[in-house]
């Protein structure tokens, strides 16, 4: 039997250090060689990226600290590793350390530590690297080709970009000039480059200010010329409105790419020579997904001509592709999210993935049998897994009749339930991006409430990626006034269906999400409260110098250009409406973030000073956009917690009180 208690008030196991120990998911695996290496988060040491090896053999090993495989390229980062097999001395690792941001070289088996292959610039943010691809053959002594990404000065905008080879006898390590540049940089941005297989051409991606590269971005394709540099480069296909995120070779020398010029991110076979390009599967799935960091794949071509491919509505699942057919044979399994990254061995495809009751691990198919296993980061439930949430994914109605598509996640405990008499407060979820989306996975963080009596609704407001183009650009000049709107749709939708309390409603989001709780606490009267993560509350100031040169003219398609449309961005700003915020809210901040920095939440602060409205404001040193030390995201979550608690009326005795000024 379960007892009956407050919502809100019930206990649980999930507590904060256990949530924060489990934050965080795998990235970017790859095959090199017998051998499968990936990188994994480590809460629990400041933070860092661990690089992971697994041997044939199935045993498994890490870089220990303080190495940190993580690049800062376009502050997001990208791919931060390549490695490749040699007749003697085992394999050979190339990384990106966080600290410095140089690319190191790494035998695994010999006897030496990592050793640079890069040099320090005291220009700006000085040199950075991602997506790095080894060529032990090119060169006197072999190369690792890379995106450079080089500060020209001290603004956050004065850098340039280009692909570049870097010897790997480390000759590069205090020699700029020793670093071959292949492309020029007459694109703002670059992915690394696609070599063909008989090594002759290199294709790759690029893009300029003010498109984002969801919005439109152009293949790239060029001739490598004896000197090893690219010659007669010309753009092969996409453009202002079309979305190309990846690019492959296949081993007869087609290119594979993924383009939303049908509404839908799905899959392409051109011929470079002849220029003809042919649809190997046009549905409405997203085949691939936004280009948030540099060298994400979501499919990879095998040795049989098959193709491995991520694809869904929403939710995604991992499919094999007869590019002759069309046909999609998908993965037998539980898993309702794959990550943006694969590898192939042999016949085997290997990737990450999480469902509703699995954090993200490493799982492999084998296409020769259909079957699948778990090879790396299994997940393990800490607790009982009765006191997991159970979601519902559902599609509300919005104004003028528009779809909205959320995760719903109620109170959910084996031995708990709520009075008859009592509707559950609920915490709406606003993801950042705001090109982005909530995945249906297991989250200890939503679990960490919905165990205590608390629901969560993540909601996939216009804008979010899973559900085509036309979805995605709903929020063109829309920003501050979609999101909000459906936000809210869903919160009334819950309280009107009985579901939850209406006057016991909340919102919550980082980065973008950040913006959309602020702007919903300022712009409507729904909720009761909100947390705001590391936020956007300023669009002029954003706008112009106040983050990265990736976003800087973000704003130009979300709200329009500053321009033309200044009042647009003065009006819908929180930091110009605080005149209509009346309920406690709670920031979040990372005092070291250079995307949405501290000054934003200052001056915030600033404008609600003496009105007598509760708040809180907690910043922690040594974090950037996004917390990655466990210290820091259990202060947040208790604090979060306590704020619901204090204005829901729950009686919590469990976690610090957090203190709210007036």
């Amino acid at each position: 039997m379960k007892s009956t208690e407050a919502y809100g008030s019930w206990p649980s196991p999930i507590d904060a250090a256990l949530a924060a120990s489990r934050d965080g998911r795998p990235e970017y695996v790859g095959a090199v060689g017998d051998e499968l290496w990936w990188t994994e988060p480590r809460p629990a040491e400041a933070g860092r990226r661990a690089l992971v090896r697994r041997s044939a053999d199935g045993t498994t090993t890490e870089l220990p600290a303080p190495w940190n495989a993580r690049s800062r390229v376009i502050e997001y980062g990208g791919r931060p590793w390549a490695g490749t097999v040699r007749a003697e001395g085992g394999p050979l690792i190339v990384f990106v350390h966080f600290d410095d941001q140089r690319l190191y070289a790494y035998a695994p088996d010999g006897p030496r530590e990592p050793w640079p292959l890069t040099p320090v610039s005291a220009t700006g943010g000085g040199l950075r690297w991602a997506d790095p691809r080894l060529h032990p053959d090119r060169g006197p002594a072999g190369e690792v080709w890379c995106v450079l990404e080089e500060f020209t000065g001290e603004a956050p905008t004065d850098l340039r970009r280009v692909i570049a080879a870097v010897p790997l006898d480390g000759s590069a390590a205090g020699d700029r000039s020793a670093v071959r540049e292949l492309s020029d940089d007459r694109h703002r941005f670059v992915t690394g480059a696609e070599v063909s297989p008989d090594g002759r051409r290199a294709a790759w991606i690029a893009w300029d200010h003010p498109r984002m590269p969801w919005d439109g971005t152009e293949v790239m394709v060029a001739d490598i010329g004896e000197d090893g540099t690219f010659h007669h480069a010309r753009s092969f296909v996409g453009g202002p409105e079309e979305s190309v995120p990846q690019v492959r070779w296949t081993s007869d020398g087609q290119l594979l790419f993924a383009s939303d010029r049908s509404g839908w991110w799905n899959l392409y076979r051109a011929d470079p020579d002849r220029g003809t390009v042919d649809g190997l599967c046009v549905r409405e799935e997203e085949f691939a997904g936004p280009l948030w960091k540099i060298g994400l794949n979501w499919f990879c071509p095998l040795d049989n001509g098959l193709i491995a491919t991520l694809h869904g509505k929403g939710s995604t699942t991992l499919g094999i592709l007869d590019p002759e057919t069309g046909e999609v044979v998908d993965i037998a399994g539980p898993w309702t999210e794959w990550a943006e990254t694969l590898a192939v061995q042999d016949s085997r495809v290997i990737g990450i993935a999480a469902s509703p009751r699995s954090a993200y691990e490493i799982v492999e198919l084998d296409t020769a049998t259909g079957h699948t296993r778990i090879i790396g980061a299994p997940h393990e439930d800490a607790v009982d897994p009765s006191y997991y949430p159970e979601p519902a994914v559902r599609t509300f109605t919005g104004p003028g009749g528009r779809e909205i598509h959320a995760q719903v996640y109620p109170p959910h405990s084996p031995d708990r339930t709520g009075p008859d008499d009592e509707l559950p407060p609920f915490v709406v979820w606003a993801h950042g991006g705001p090109t982005g989306h909530a995945a249906l996975v297991l989250d200890l963080e939503i679990a960490y409430f919905t165990s205590r009596g608390i629901g969560v609704a993540e909601v996939n407001y216009g804008g979010s990626t899973g559900y085509g183009r036309a979805y995605r650009n709903r929020l063109r000049g829309q920003w501050g006034v979609v999101d909000v709107e459906d936000c809210a749709a869903v919160a009334g939708a819950l309280a009107a269906e009985g579901a939850a309390d209406p006057h016991r409603l909340a919102v919550r989001g980082g980065s973008a999400g950040g913006w959309t709780s602020a702007a919903s606490l300022t712009g409507t009267d729904v909720y009761a409260c909100g947390t705001i993560i590391y936020p956007i509350l300023d669009l002029t100031g954003w706008g112009t110098d106040e983050t990265h040169d990736f976003e800087s003219q973000y704003l130009e398609s979300l709200v329009g250009p500053l321009a033309e449309v200044p009042d647009r961005y003065r009006d819908r700003s929180p930091i110009n409406r605080t005149d209509g915020l009346t309920t406690p809210f709670l920031i979040l901040q990372g005092e070291d973030d250079p995307i949405c920095p501290p000054v934003q939440c200052e001056r915030f602060l600033a404008t609600v000073e003496g009105r007598g409205i509760p708040h809180a404001y907690l910043t922690y040193p040594g974090e950037g956009h996004g917390f990655r030390r466990a210290e820091t995201m259990i202060s947040a979550l208790e604090a979060e917690l306590s704020l619901y608690a204090q204005t829901f009326g729950i009686d919590r005795t469990d976690v610090p009180r957090l203190e709210l000024k007036k």
